[in-house]
């Protein structure tokens, strides 16, 4: 799911091709994009954009006379500008954004689909799609340890949660807390006050340079790439590879459909967290050091 860096770079290139230009036509060939009636989609066409903005991982191109056209991604929901008219992919076409310069064209790829479109009228209406997280990158200290403590829950669950803070799902969480050399399964009413300060600084330092990272690598072009493993990361989607600060093998942590990434020498003290289905299956032949695991593959090598 692209998250805010992906999304603040959606919006950068947004910015100079469709703000203050006039939006001509929205297509939407099937049933499953568009969640609202009133105002109907047809409401939006012919007016301005005057604003573009994001509301968590949310993108909301705000038109004349406060009409809001707010597109969530979800999973695998991406954009493409091509020139103006540009067609629809018959697989994966969900909209098209015909504005005087160009299309703006909204694809899912896969057989589900979770993207979504609302069109809703006024500053109230939109903020009724703001989940109310807390935004990270324009908060203080305090502000931040506030929210963080409010409920006790695991530090990935934490992250994620898009009630708690704006913008973090999956990828960046796993980078954040490597970068703060916390465990993800810490209860966040166990952080001390050292560990909340380096949460909250590797929240803001993460956010911000994959920001301007993508940012860099777009430049004037429009993101084509947007996923959850980037070269470059720490230790996100890099299962079995070497830490870049330590060396020692990234371990995981599946749950359903997500994997929780992690490096045990920089962020456990060495202890292997218990994957659910592997610690079930193995009971007390799950190892629990690195060491143990290490001294467990040369026996059977």
């Amino acid at each position: 799911m692209p998250e805010l860096p992906d999304i603040e770079n959606y919006l950068a290139c947004l910015e100079p091709r469709i703000l203050g230009r006039r939006l001509d036509r929205v297509r939407i060939p099937g049933p499953s994009l568009l969640r609202s009636v009133d105002p109907p989609v047809e409401a939006a066409e012919g007016r301005r954009v005057a604003s573009l903005r994001r509301i968590g991982k949310r993108i909301a191109i705000g038109l004349d006379e406060e009409i809001f056209l707010v597109i969530h991604l979800m999973i695998a929901g991406r954009l493409r500008w091509e020139p103006h008219g540009a067609a629809l992919a018959r697989r994966g076409g969900l909209a098209a954004f015909d504005f005087e310069d160009g299309t703006l064209l909204l694809a899912e790829a896969g057989t589900k689909r979770r993207a979504t479109l609302h069109v809703v009228r006024g500053e109230a209406a939109l903020a009724a799609h703001d989940p109310g997280g807390l935004e990270v990158l324009s908060c203080e200290l305090a502000a931040f340890a506030e929210r963080i403590l409010a409920e006790n829950h695991t530090l990935k669950r934490t992250l994620t949660d898009p009630r708690i803070l704006s913008g973090i799902g999956n990828a960046y969480s796993d980078e954040i807390l490597h970068r703060a050399r916390l465990s993800p399964v810490r209860l966040t009413q166990k952080l001390t006050t050292d560990e909340m300060e380096r949460l909250w600084s590797a929240t803001r330092e993460t956010l911000v340079a994959w920001t301007e990272r993508l940012r860099r690598e777009t430049g004037d072009s429009f993101p084509k790439k947007v996923t959850a493993f980037r070269d470059g990361m720490a230790v996100h989607g890099r299962f079995g590879k070497p830490c870049p600060d330590c060396g020692a093998p990234v371990q995981r942590i599946v749950h359903a459909d997500n994997e929780t990434n992690y490096c045990a020498a920089c962020q456990t003290g060495g202890r292997l967290l218990a994957d659910r289905a592997l610690s079930r299956l193995l009971h007390e032949d799950w190892p629990r050091t690195l060491e143990e695991l290490e001294t467990r593959r040369r026996g059977s090598g």
